[in-house]
């Protein structure tokens, strides 16, 4: 694999270059402030405990990965987009089942193995759209995107993320079924995941019609499930048989 090989599977991008995906890379804000707000959160309510502050320090790394991923686009910033969302992806999963199902830490080690068996199998398969990733093309090619459209699958390689919205499913349901205080802030941000996942799997499908594409609303709408997220977790009290087996 050549790491520095230019690619191109955005809408925003007609060429190489650092800055060819501005909207792209400024909208990584929103993971950095999503981050800041949940850190602010929880030391207000005194939640500053190793799985929150890792939580956040992952939050912030999504954001910086994937600029560097919008503006440098080649193979090793595709690594150092993909690998901080499926870290934060596993961890907050397991954090979530420990504190609001209150299961026990130990049997969270099986949990682990499997979201780790998971994440290989999407690297395996090219989790980070990479199947897709073309050799960023010349100015005049690039006004239709006509080679990349052709390449992309007709999910645009969103499907990479259907486990991550069927954990926000089940979540939803969880939460909802045992009446638990994180039940709204799941909900919401499922919905928005749900939102923000059309529209990165329209991106590429768009160009024609909107040449800037849908990606950054993409990153846009994460921050805020994000956002919900860690303030529902840092919001909701400590099941009762977790913090009886602290």
């Amino acid at each position: 694999m050549d790491w520095f090989a230019a690619v191109d599977i955005y809408c925003e991008r007609t060429a190489p270059g650092f800055w060819n995906e501005p909207l792209n890379a400024i909208s990584n804000l929103s993971f950095i402030l999503a981050a800041l707000w949940g850190w602010i959160e929880a030391r207000k309510r005194g939640r500053t405990d190793l799985a929150t502050y890792v939580l956040v320090i992952l939050a912030a790394m999504i954001g910086v990965g994937s600029f560097l991923f919008h503006t440098f686009a080649n193979a090793w910033s595709g690594l150092a987009d993909v690998v901080p969302i499926w870290t934060f992806v596993a961890i907050f999963i397991l954090v979530a089942i420990h504190r609001i199902g209150g299961v026990r830490p130990g049997r969270i080690g099986i949990g682990v193995a499997v979201v780790a068996g998971i994440i290989a199998i999407l690297f395996a398969f090219g989790g980070d759209g990479s199947g897709s990733q073309t050799t960023a093309p010349t100015p005049e090619v690039a006004q239709t995107h006509a080679h990349a459209e052709a390449g992309n699958s007709l999910l645009n390689g969103s499907e990479q993320y259907l486990p991550a919205i069927l954990a926000l499913i089940v979540f939803s349901f969880l939460a909802r079924r045992k009446n638990h205080p994180f039940a709204p802030w799941v909900a919401a941000a499922t919905v928005v995941f749900a939102i923000s996942l059309t529209l990165r799997t329209l991106d590429m499908h768009m160009c024609g019609v909107l040449p800037i594409g849908t990606h950054f609303l993409w990153h846009t709408l994460n921050g805020l499930m994000i956002a919900l997220l860690f303030q529902g977790l840092i919001r909701s009290p400590v099941s009762d048989s977790t913090a009886n087996h602290r």
